[in-house]
């Protein structure tokens, strides 16, 4: 924590370990749960042991954290010296994440914001980055929960997946959206809007779909000052030749991250995913 009002997020928002400790937050996982076992998202639980499990087509599910565990991150805060806490998480439309930080907060000893911020993976990153050097240049809560909220405003996150029916299994997407998909044997292009996920393109096949991810990239980001995720799951070249393509090609990026999603989005997306989260400044 650095300052009187600390930042907290969940598991999803996949910060480096270096951020994390740089800017003091702190991160509650989520839970995979594979068969009968219940593990915490980055620390119990790998993306390759993920990945073998969905070719496997073994049973995958998730779970958010309990209220318990948020109440001991606030106290563990409030005790740190804490006066205030932001909480932020991802969509409430993936995951009850958000309804446990609410229950727990309402009997912690500091006041404490849980935000929905509507968006996941490194888009909730930049938003918990921006809150936390707001709080670390002596901003207030409001001030903090502010940042937050515009760089969620300011940030969208396009993705492509290799098939649907990871999406449909978990109910990200309709049953009928997901067989039209495998029908018509495009390749789907989404994007994270208003919380939910939506159909962007259909594509015809997986290399024109991830050229085409790179071209609305380079499209929306044009000239601003911007900071850019790639994320990828069982797909670390394509993830780096994509990344290599947008720093030549956007003249305004500040920082490009470049990582595997963790078991919770892998487990809903299935091997395969590449995605961009482009955050303006």
């Amino acid at each position: 924590m650095h300052g009187p009002v600390a930042i907290l997020t969940d598991s999803t928002a996949y910060l480096p370990p270096a951020a994390l400790r740089r800017h003091g937050i702190e991160a509650v996982p989520l839970t995979v749960v594979l068969g009968d076992q219940a593990l915490e998202e980055g620390t119990e639980i790998s993306a390759r042991s993920l990945e073998a499990a969905l070719r496997e087509r073994r049973p995958v599910t998730t779970s958010r954290p309990s209220p318990e565990m948020f109440a001991r991150a606030y106290r563990a805060a409030s005790e740190a010296g804490a006066a205030g806490i932001v909480s932020l998480h991802l969509s409430a439309e993936f995951s009850g994440t958000y309804d446990a930080a609410l229950l727990a907060a309402r009997e912690a000893p500091v006041p404490v914001r849980v935000v929905d911020t509507g968006v996941v993976a490194m888009a909730l990153g930049f938003c918990a980055l921006a809150a936390a050097e707001c709080a670390g240049a002596g901003g207030s809560l409001d001030e903090a929960v502010a940042a937050a909220e515009k760089r969620a405003e300011r940030t969208s996150a396009l993705f492509y997946v290799d098939t649907l029916d990871y999406l449909r299994r978990g109910g990200r997407i309709g049953a009928a959206q997901a067989l039209l998909g495998s029908a018509l044997a495009f390749k789907p292009l989404l994007e994270l809007a208003d919380g939910r996920i939506g159909m962007l393109e259909k594509v015809r096949t997986a290399s024109k779909a991830i050229a085409r991810l790179e071209e609305i990239v380079v499209e929306r980001a044009g000239d601003a000052p911007v900071d850019i995720a790639v994320h990828h799951l069982a797909s670390p070249e394509r993830a780096e030749q994509l990344a290599d393509r947008l720093r030549e090609r956007v003249p305004g990026l500040r920082e490009l991250h470049v990582s595997e999603v963790g078991a919770v989005i892998g487990a809903h997306t299935g091997p395969g995913l590449l995605g961009v989260v482009l955050s303006l400044r």
